[in-house]
């Protein structure tokens, strides 16, 4: 079976992002199949799972019975809203409203008791209030305000900042830039958003997106393996994919993370599941690590056909 065919034979939240990123599709046949992620696969299924009170798991970011002291568990509201954004759920759409109506009038952060929406204290968690927010159209400014006040000098974000760190965190660094982008996507920004923007962008692109400024070494080994969901974790396929949804032009420093990823694709054009990050899940979306990957493969194939294509 082509790559193609064996995509398109996936979720709906798969299918919809091949369509728009790898076919000629025509609008409306984006749209249609975007429509499916509310009501069929793996978007209907984590819908029906909110808790009553809005909430998933009966938490903010951890669920309210946690039995797995050895890894963060990925159930809670957080996590769930960030799987529903991936999988591009409309936000328009009747469930996405009712999902997200009662995530802001009852999900509040297990930290300080804020609203879900008001965010937290962590930059890196805070990167995804932002993404989220801005996606299905609540007001984040307070938290964007925020992140922009606490960029540190080199560029990026990191959430040891409270307590002394003066270096960035790629993890924090990345899920902050997503946020930005994300809120700039659907308001337009402000000039003190934008400008820090780019100098995140600007702090991953002068380490090329993998290694340390100062010595040339690479910073993670871990980096180069490509997991889904990404979570709250860095590696050079997220950050590749973050510079595409961005636009513009590829910059030449990206040019060992591309060859990274190219240097991944199977003899049957797949992608892997390489690097999942242990913790409770809803229900799995991949085979597990070693086989190949739809994510993994949409995600490599959309950020090659765009620096191939730039």
């Amino acid at each position: 079976m082509a790559v193609l065919d064996w995509l398109l034979d996936g979720d709906p939240a798969i299918r919809w992002q091949v369509l728009r990123d790898l076919t000629d599709a025509s609008p409306d046949e984006i749209r249609v199949e975007r429509e499916r992620v509310a009501t069929e696969g793996w978007g209907a299924g984590l819908l029906a799972l909110q808790d009553k009170d809005g909430q998933w798991a009966g938490g903010t970011y951890w669920p309210a019975n946690d039995d797995d002291p050895d890894s963060q568990p990925w159930t809670a509201t957080t996590y769930s809203l960030l799987l529903l954004r991936d999988f591009g759920l409309d936000p328009r759409s009747p469930e996405a409203r009712c999902a997200i109506a009662l995530v802001h009038d009852n999900s509040r952060w297990e930290e300080g008791n804020q609203l879900f929406f008001d965010g937290e204290v962590e930059p890196c968690i805070n990167g995804m209030v932002a993404a989220l927010g801005a996606y299905f159209g609540e007001n984040v400014d307070g938290v964007v305000e925020r992140l922009t006040g606490e960029q540190l000098a080199d560029g990026g974000w990191n959430c040891e900042a409270e307590r002394g760190s003066t270096r960035s965190s790629f993890h924090t660094t990345i899920c902050v830039l997503e946020g930005l982008l994300e809120y700039e996507q659907a308001t337009g920004g402000r000039p003190e958003s934008r400008a820090a923007r780019r100098r995140g962008e600007e702090y991953l692109l002068e380490r090329g997106l993998l290694r340390h400024r100062s010595t040339g070494e690479l910073i993670n080994g871990g980096w180069l393996q490509f997991s889904y969901p990404t979570r709250w974790f860095y590696d050079v396929l997220r950050g590749l994919d973050y510079f595409r949804a961005a636009g513009g032009s590829p910059d030449k420093r990206m040019d060992e993370a591309v060859e990274a990823v190219r240097s991944k694709e199977q003899p049957d054009g797949t992608w892997l599941l390489e690097n999942t990050h242990p913790g409770q899940v809803h229900f799995p979306l991949e085979d597990g690590d070693g086989q190949p990957s739809r994510w993994n493969t949409l995600r490599a194939l959309r950020v090659l056909r765009w620096y191939e294509g730039s």
